[in-house]
Formats: C-alpha cells, structure tokens, sequence
C-alpha cells in the first residue's frame, strides 16, 4: 500500500500513542528522583503493617521473614552494585566501550529496582512497626527479621541509585 499524507510511516507517528518529538532530538531518561522513593516507601509501610492485621482477620498465621529471601535481597544488592562498578569504570574510561544501548538498559534496571528497593524497604518497616508491643514470642525474631530486610532492601535502593549514577556521563572538558 502506498503512504497517505495521513497515515504515519513508522513506529513513532501520529497516532501510535508515543510521545512526538522533532527529527534528530535525543530523548533523555532521568535518574530517579526522591518523590517516587517516598511514594513507595509510604505505600510499601502501608501494606507491610496491614499485612498482619489480614493474616490475623482472615485466620492465617502470620507470615515469617525467611532467610532465603534476606539472602535474595543481599545478592540482588551485590549483583547491583557490581555492576554499577563496572558501569562506572566503563564509562568513566571509554565512552565507547559501553554500547548506548546496553547504557540505558542498565538505567532502567537501575530505576527499576530503585523503586522495588524503596517498596520493599518501605514493606519490611511496615511489618517492623506491625510486631512492636505483640506478645506473642516469635514477634522478637519477625522484628529483627524484618530489621535486617530493611537493610538488606536499604542495599538494593542504595546499589541501585548507584547504578544510575554510574550511567551518567561525565561532562565535556572545557
């Protein structure tokens, strides 16, 4: 079929539902700012001190804070930061070494788990709050469980705002 002058040619014309931008302008993709952090640092705190109230309402125990998911989190954390080492050194020694691609891929991995860091930080305090003042013996161990997957998720948000960081280009010598 030939084109028509009102039917868009490729995957950013009109009516694809993408943001338009004039021929030749770069896109840009920001770090990850605290607003969104806070967000869902606030609704993670939500959930996780609402988490035992359900469990105890509709009958169920209350959920244990296991080690293998605190180890999940520690790996997730150390794979993060790594790579934002690597990242780093990468770009800070050869701006070509690093495809542009494999760049913002990291950033948005980056910004992802910034954001399931905060979540989950947020969760872990959340559930924290929840076994204060509860009589119940394993409250202790949920309590400092749970302390120890906020760091543990504090490791995951920190590596990965680092990840972002790292993706930053430095800028142009005068």
């Amino acid at each position: 079929m030939p084109d028509s002058p009102g039917r868009p040619r490729g995957p950013a014309g009109p009516g694809t539902g993408g943001p338009q931008r004039p021929e030749g302008e770069p896109g840009t993709v920001g770090t990850t700012g605290p607003a969104p952090l806070v967000a869902l640092g606030v609704v993670g705190l939500v959930l996780g001190w609402s988490l035992r109230l359900a469990a105890l309402r509709l009958g169920y125990a209350e959920p244990d804070v296991t080690t293998t998911s605190l180890t999940l989190l520690v790996f997730v954390a150390a794979i993060l930061a790594g790579s934002a080492w690597l990242t780093r050194r990468a770009v800070r020694r050869d701006r070509t070494a690093l495809a542009h691609h494999a760049a913002v891929n990291r950033l948005v991995l980056g910004k992802a788990c910034a954001l399931v860091g905060a979540l989950l930080l947020g969760g872990y305090a959340g559930y924290a709050v929840a076994q204060l003042g509860v009589g119940d013996p394993a409250a202790f161990t949920r309590l400092w469980r749970s302390g120890l997957g906020m760091l543990a998720a504090g490791a995951v948000l920190a590596s990965a705002l680092l990840l972002e960081h790292a993706c930053r280009v430095p800028g142009e010598p005068d």
